[in-house]
């Protein structure tokens, strides 16, 4: 009679260790973002379809229902582009400036300062159209 396989149980692997947690969090956030792709395409669908139903939309939007959404979106958003430039030293090639590598704090640093300007600009472009 042959042994029986050895078969690894993975249920919950993922909470056996922080940076698995971590990880999934973060694997999780991508969901936000798809969401909130998914809510700008049905304003383009509703915007394609006539100024009342585009407007219907804007409505909606309004609810504090649609207001939480946006809220644990933008939370999520926030984590998974944290969490993006926390892993970008790791993936990229060594980088180095006049001969010294670039420290890992300065890159995710870097990436988060310009992602915060970029926010601001667009920010200001919406407020200034919407005046």
């Amino acid at each position: 009679m042959r042994p029986r396989p050895y078969v690894r149980p993975m249920t919950n692997w993922w909470r056996r260790d922080p940076f698995f947690v971590r990880y999934m969090w973060r694997e999780a956030t991508a969901l936000g973002v798809a969401a909130y792709a998914i809510v700008l395409l049905v304003g383009l669908w509703r915007l394609s379809q006539g100024e009342a139903a585009f407007t219907a939309w804007l409505q909606v939007l309004r609810s504090v229902p649609s207001l939480l959404l946006h809220a644990l979106l933008l939370a999520a958003m926030a984590y998974h582009t944290l969490s993006w430039f926390q892993i970008m030293p790791k993936t990229m090639p060594l980088l180095f400036v006049r001969g010294e590598r670039v420290a890992a704090a300065t890159i995710t640093r870097s990436g988060l300062a310009v992602a915060a300007v970029v926010t601001l600009v667009v920010l200001a472009l919406a407020w200034w159209i919407g005046r």
